[in-house]
């Protein structure tokens, strides 16, 4: 590329966001776009095999690998906290469900000033995303970048559960993405010809054809550039080869609720005092960003099965092989599969407005082993359960000068009494989805908790010392209005207060997590900038 070269736009983070960016930014002809991804090409085997998600959630060439600071509410463990160091981001690495949150999620940026982010907004670029195969609700979309089917697998077990799920008085939701989230239903899966649909190959893919965009993977970004108060360009490293790329237009930071609020500080955006004691010259004081970091916090139920119903005895052996072989000439099975096959929205007490409670069934078992390694040799379930809108709030912030050093990451998990409470009212949920009567003729043993933790101190201690995050990061640069400038980082056009030339589009820009995953909607907002960058710059030749 040589030293110094000029772009309209330049994008940092090649992940949900700015894939989506990328791809639509450059359908202009004349408009130049740079976009920069800190990790290599998605050439690896276990990206495209959807069940592969098992390898890449701890491979380092893919992954940052973060890890969270150890905490008392958390047993004082430092929790793994992947995030997707690869073209596409985490939308590669992660365990492809689509959700899409509930409508209300919404309304409440939109009611705290964020004109423009309600849910029927953004209710078009949801549908523009995607191409959403065997539903029919008119909130759907067909024909867009990014495939979304049912999951499909373990019918007896997905059945019993959706028989449990109507004697614990939870209604089947043949489409649980629809205007009515709640009930269960089968999981959504980003899956196309038996291959993950990552951001990369629902945007990048044929947008890279074009002259006009340039990607650059292997490329860390180790600063913004700024003349005055106005974004220029990114300084990044590729190798041991310093690069500098000049902005004509924008710079967009699209690299996630961890690397975006790491990038902007040490650039000297964020809290003056904490910059100035790094040794970082003030560029803007604005102590929102890295506040406000909060995340999905995860517990869970295992129990023996006495029946060959689930993945375990399929894991090994000749009915491995089978289910290889029927990928292979398929491609569907259990490796086609989201690892959750079933998915219940509900309320974690019956005074809540709507579902606040997420349980998701996984169709096997690792109690003998971390990170999926290996399943258990008996049929057994994991079912998980996850407060939807957690109240505990974190931070991330950067640890030194240095752009190699990994940031101070704090969620704060269960920190606020009500997120215990939901997670003790999850697990309650589980045992007793579980010990229904559908269940009866092929329950065995419950392995976690162990059937003596009965009390709600006994369940949170439980959840405290063993639950992990979901991995939904947001809210780190909180979107709101300038004079909340304390707390917010971006407007609600998505620049960053009192700078020029610089915007936020990623999953650190949430005011408050939404009621589900975080990809899809990320996606969508992400389509939504795109259409308001445009906007903006529509006097600039190209647009």
């Amino acid at each position: 590329m040589g030293e110094w070269m000029a772009f309209d736009f330049i994008i940092v983070g090649a992940g949900s966001a700015g894939s989506v960016l990328a791809a639509r930014l450059s359908e202009a002809a004349d408009t130049s776009v740079l976009l920069l991804e800190a990790g290599p090409e998605d050439s690896n085997l276990w990206i495209h095999i959807p069940i592969g998600v098992a390898k890449t959630i701890r491979d380092g060439s893919v992954n940052w690998l973060y890890s969270t600071e150890p905490d008392a509410a958390t047993g004082n463990r430092a929790i793994p906290l992947p995030r997707g160091k690869v073209l596409g981001g985490s939308s590669s690495i992660n365990g492809h469900v689509v959700t899409r949150g509930q409508p209300e999620d919404y309304d409440s940026w939109a009611a705290e000033g964020n004109a423009g982010w309600d849910y029927e907004s953004l209710l078009p670029y949801f549908r523009k995303s995607e191409d959403a195969i065997g539903f029919k609700d008119p909130v759907r979309g067909h024909g867009g970048p990014m495939t979304v089917k049912r999951s499909q697998g373990l019918d007896e077990l997905t059945g019993l559960l959706i028989e449990a799920a109507g004697q614990r008085g939870i209604p089947y939701n043949p489409d649980p993405n629809s205007r009515n989230v709640e009930g269960i239903g089968h999981t959504q899966r980003a899956v196309r010809g038996g291959r993950r649909v990552s951001a990369a190959r629902g945007y990048l893919k044929h947008a890279r054809k074009r002259p006009n965009l340039t990607v650059v993977t292997n490329a860390r970004a180790r600063r913004i550039l700024f003349e005055g108060r106005r974004a220029t360009g990114i300084e990044y490293v590729v190798g041991d080869q310093v690069h500098t790329a000049h902005a004509n237009r924008e710079v967009i930071l699209a690299s996630g609720a961890i690397g975006t609020p790491q990038l902007l500080e040490l650039s000297g955006v964020g809290q003056a005092k904490r910059l100035k004691d790094l040794g970082i010259e003030v560029v803007r004081d604005l102590p929102g960003v890295g506040e406000n970091l909060h995340d999905h916090y995860l517990a869970r139920g295992a129990w023996e099965l006495t029946q060959p119903i689930s993945m375990n005895e399929r894991s090994r052996g000749l009915p491995l092989l089978g289910q290889v072989l029927k990928y292979a000439f398929t491609r569907e099975g259990l490796l086609a599969n989201a690892i959750a096959h079933m998915i219940i929205f509900t309320r974690s007490t019956p005074q809540v407005e709507r579902p606040d409670l997420e349980v998701t069934l996984t169709p096997f078992t690792a109690t003998k082993a971390t990170d999926f390694k290996s399943l258990d040799k008996t049929p057994g379930v994991f079912m998980s359960c996850v407060p939807l809108r957690p109240k505990s709030r974190g931070h991330v912030h950067i640890r030194s000068a240095d752009f190699n050093d990994k940031p101070i990451i704090q969620p704060n998990y269960l920190h606020h009494e009500a997120d215990q409470q939901a997670t003790v009212a999850g697990l309650r949920l589980i045992r007793s989805l579980l010990t229904a009567p559908a269940f009866d003729h092929c329950r065995g043993d419950e392995l976690w908790p162990t059937s003596d933790k009965q009390s709600d101190a006994e369940l949170l201690q439980y959840a405290r010392e063993t639950g992990l995050t979901i991995h939904h990061v947001v809210g780190s640069c909180r979107m709101g209005p300038a004079d909340a400038a304390e707390a917010n980082v971006v407007g609600a056009d998505l620049r960053v207060h009192g700078l020029d030339g610089l915007r936020v589009v990623d999953a650190s820009i949430m005011p408050s997590i939404i009621s589900g995953h975080t990809n899809f909607p990320t996606i969508a907002m992400a389509e939504k900038a795109a259409d308001m960058i445009r906007a903006a710059n529509k006097n600039h030749s190209g647009q």
